[in-house]
């Protein structure tokens, strides 16, 4: 499954405007450390308690979650990170209907933290953090990204 094609007038204006939220200059840097700096920007407002942009959060989550599926594709396993995208990923039995059987989901900043590699499957599963159902929804091989 191809990622989706990163807009980078879309990420610089979410980026910039995370970085407003957090009283931080406007990103300077090359177009192509944009993805990167925005899961940045975003992780730096969980970690100050602030609930970051929302454009920004949708954005860094989907660019990890869609590096999940570039690293890992197929569609046995539906990793969801609501309100702000959902993937198909890992190899193996295709779902076409209803709910998949497998199933992982999370918040973002459990999300972002897994794909860093802050957090461990482990840790997350031990908090409660995530919820995996199914026989293959264990993502432990593929993280962190």
């Amino acid at each position: 499954m191809p990622s989706r094609k990163l807009d980078p007038e879309k990420l610089r204006a979410a980026l910039d405007a995370q970085l407003v939220a957090l009283d931080e200059p406007p990103f300077d840097g090359p177009p192509s450390a944009l993805a990167g700096a925005l899961v940045s920007a975003v992780l730096a407002a969980y970690e100050r308690d602030l609930r970051p942009e929302r454009d920004a959060a949708r954005q860094a989550i989907r660019y990890l979650l869609d590096r999940l599926a570039t690293a890992a594709p197929g569609r046995t396993v539906e990793v969801r990170v609501p309100p702000y995208a959902a993937v198909q990923a890992i190899a193996g039995p295709r779902h076409t209907r209803g709910t998949p059987p497998n199933v992982v989901e999370t918040d973002g900043r459990t999300w972002i933290e897994l794909a860093l590699g802050r957090l461990t499957w482990a840790e997350a599963m031990a908090k409660g953090a995530v919820s995996a159902s199914g026989a293959r929804a264990d993502l432990s091989d593929h993280l962190p990204l």
